[in-house]
């Protein structure tokens, strides 16, 4: 469930103004269902039309509670059922006109496109390497040595998983700190570490016959993937002594 701040005292984020919120107050909002959301991810999903924030006289976004509530089930249709921006906008699209709009599925990939299909299994959304520059808002070269340190790495065929996206906004925001890309290289091993370890667990029924038991494996995947983010925030958290709220 999504909570939406309201009266402003207690969350430090909603907006005076007719109860509108600010990009900051969305996060605040989402945090607890999407803990990986990024300013940068919110900005790329509005680029591509999915979501259309108010702007003040000065330019600067304001989010009603439909937006925030439309934000939240955009990014649960990526997480959850792995489609690609353009199918939940068509599907967005036909919602708001009130037509019976089931939520389709994404199967195989071909020559770049996603194909909506009833899918063995779920695949993961793509998007370009434009969009993924235009999304973390940074040129070619930082790009470049994101890639080299491993952080974000293209698909085979040069384009990138959605997922992309929040990582080179979570590096950038790093990067802030004075966190450098070379220091990310022990949280990029202890990843791929985790999820060698939930591969192990489900390898077994992804190799099965059944179609469903490779669609639970997808599943059990998504929520050993979940836990195992949690864990790793809460280990964080407690070796710094520190509670974020």
């Amino acid at each position: 469930m999504l909570r939406t701040p309201s009266g402003g005292a207690g969350h430090g984020a909603a907006a005076p103004d007719n109860g509108l919120m600010s990009i900051g107050a969305v996060l605040n909002a989402l945090r607890d269902e999407f803990p990986e959301v990024t300013v940068s991810k919110i900005r790329f999903l509005e680029s591509e039309g999915l979501i259309e924030p108010q702007r003040t006289p000065s330019g600067y976004r304001k989010f009603g509670p439909d937006d925030v509530e439309r934000l939240g089930h955009v990014l649960r249709m990526q997480r959850d059922h792995y489609l690609p921006l353009k199918v939940i906008r068509e599907h967005l699209d036909a919602m708001a006109r009130g037509e019976a709009a089931p939520l389709p599925s994404v199967g195989r990939q071909r020559d770049g496109e996603a194909v909506v299909v009833e899918p063995e299994g779920p695949t993961v959304a793509r998007i370009g390497r434009d969009e993924l520059l235009a999304a973390a808002e940074v040129g070619e070269q930082q790009l470049a040595e994101w890639e080299s340190y491993g952080l974000i790495t293209p698909l085979s065929d040069g384009v990138y998983d959605a997922e992309a996206v929040t990582v080179a906004g979570l590096v950038g925001e790093l990067g802030r700190f004075g966190i450098e890309p070379r220091h990310l290289r022990a949280m990029k091993a202890a990843a791929d570490r985790e999820a060698g370890l939930v591969d192990q667990v489900v390898a077994p029924l992804r190799r099965h016959r059944n179609p469903q038991t490779r669609a639970h494996a997808e599943a059990q995947t998504r929520e050993l993937a979940g836990l195992a983010v949690r864990l790793h925030a809460a280990l964080v958290r407690s070796a710094l002594g520190v509670r974020v709220p």
